[in-house]
C-alpha cells in the first residue's frame, strides 16, 4: 500500500522524519514529492494521483474551493518563518541582517544569491518581492541562482566555490540541509511567516491510512520534530 504526498519543501523534514516508523507500523510506503507549492498545487489540479497535500494555507483553501481536497480534513502543521543562510564553510564574518539597510548591504556584497523558484515557491516569490522593495531586483538579477525548491537551492549553495554567497528560503529547509547555516530571519518589515497546512485529497486511494498519517504530522507525535526544524506551533 502506498500513500502519495505532494508537498511544499518546507514540510519535507517532518514527513521524512516520521516516514520510517510510519511505514514499519502500517506496512506501507510514503511516496513523497517536495517542491514549490505552486507546482504541487498544479499537479493536484491536473489530477495527478495524490492522497495528502501539504501547501501554504492559502493554496490549500484554493483546493478546497475547487473541490480537490476534503474540507474537514484541513489542518495546520505550524508556522514557518523565512530566513537567510550561508554556507557553513564561510571564513569571513557573518553578514548582519538585523535591519533593512543591513540586509541590503548583505545582498549587494554577496557574489551570488541562492533562492527557490521565484514564481511558484512561497519563499522564492517573497524574496523577489523583497528585492523589488529594496530596489535590487534589476541590479542583482545576474546573481540570482534559482532552483525548483528551497532544499535544492540550499544544497547547490554549498557547492559554490565562493563561500561568501548568500541564500534564502523557509527556515525548515535551511535547518535540515547539511553544510548550511541559518543566520537569522528577515527584518520585521520584510518578514514572511507561512502557515503550512495539510488536507486529504478527494481522489485519495487510501483515505483511512492517509488520515492516520495526517494525525501524526499535526499531532503530538511529531511536535518535537517540527519545533526542532523550525516550525512555530500555534497555541
Amino acid at each position: 500500500m502506498k500513500i502519495i504526498v505532494l508537498s511544499g519543501g518546507a514540510a519535507a523534514g517532518v514527513v521524512k522524519g516520521i516516514q520510517a516508523d510510519f511505514e514499519t507500523s502500517y506496512d506501507c510506503l510514503i511516496d513523497g514529492t517536495y517542491s514549490a507549492v505552486g507546482a504541487m498545487r498544479d499537479l493536484v489540479v491536473k489530477g495527478n494521483p495524490c492522497d495528502l497535500v501539504i501547501l501554504s494555507k492559502a493554496l490549500v483553501q484554493e483546493l478546497v474551493s475547487s473541490n480537490h481536497v476534503i474540507e474537514n480534513s484541513v489542518r495546520s502543521l505550524g508556522i514557518v518563518p523565512t530566513g537567510i543562510a550561508i554556507p557553513s564553510s564561510r571564513k569571513t564574518p557573518i553578514p548582519k541582517i538585523e535591519s533593512v539597510d543591513d540586509l541590503k548591504t548583505a545582498f549587494r556584497t554577496a557574489p551570488a544569491l541562492y533562492f527557490p523558484d521565484m514564481q511558484k515557491s512561497t519563499a522564492g516569490i517573497h524574496f523577489m518581492k523583497v528585492m523589488q522593495q529594496l530596489g535590487l531586483d534589476q541590479e542583482l538579477a545576474s546573481r540570482f541562482k534559482t532552483f525548483p525548491n528551497g532544499a535544492t537551492a540550499m544544497s547547490e549553495m554549498t557547492n559554490d566555490p565562493d563561500s561568501n554567497v548568500l541564500g534564502g528560503t523557509q527556515t525548515t529547509e535551511i535547518n535540515i540541509c547539511p553544510g548550511v547555516q541559518l543566520i537569522g530571519l528577515l527584518p520585521p518589515s520584510l518578514e514572511l511567516n507561512t502557515d503550512y497546512t495539510l488536507a486529504i485529497c478527494k481522489n485519495s486511494q487510501n483515505p483511512e491510512l492517509t488520515l492516520k498519517l495526517a494525525d501524526i504530522l499535526v499531532g503530538q507525535a511529531s511536535l518535537a520534530l517540527r519545533q526542532k526544524i523550525g516550525y512555530l506551533i500555534k497555541s
